[in-house]
């Protein structure tokens, strides 16, 4: 399955990378925020309505902060290596930081946005790597 993914790699373009991206990571961060609501709304003690809608914005704001950052990711990593030419790990690492930059510039705290975008980063070249394996 690795090496059919890898052929398609260049083929695909990069709108659809990021839309499959969006929706599978995006799904990923809807079911964590459904697990991790309810328990945060009980240990705020709320009850009945307001821990429906507490659950309810739990799911969205996780799905859709998770789904924002695979989708900036995966297309700068597309456009990247479109534009380079190379699929290599600085692809990675620059799309890392920039996913992780995008989702810490609403907190307008510089050393956030710069820590979260090295951190994403990082984490983005260390999988890319240990896929090379």
């Amino acid at each position: 399955m690795e090496k059919l993914e890898n052929d398609l790699d260049g083929v695909v373009p990069c709108s659809s990378l990021a839309v499959d991206s969006i929706l599978r990571v995006g799904t990923a961060g809807a079911i964590w925020g459904l697990c991790t609501g309810p328990y945060d709304a009980r240990k705020q003690g709320l009850s009945g309505v307001a821990n429906a809608a507490f659950v309810a914005r739990s799911v969205g704001g996780f799905g859709l902060q998770c789904g924002l950052v695979a989708g900036v990711f995966t297309v700068t990593r597309c456009g990247l290596r479109k534009y380079r030419g190379k699929n290599d790990l600085v692809n990675g690492l620059i799309a890392g930081a920039v996913a992780g930059a995008t989702v810490a510039a609403r907190t307008r705290n510089w050393a956030q946005v710069v820590g979260t975008a090295c951190l994403v980063s990082a984490f983005s070249a260390a999988a890319d790597y240990s896929r090379t394996m």
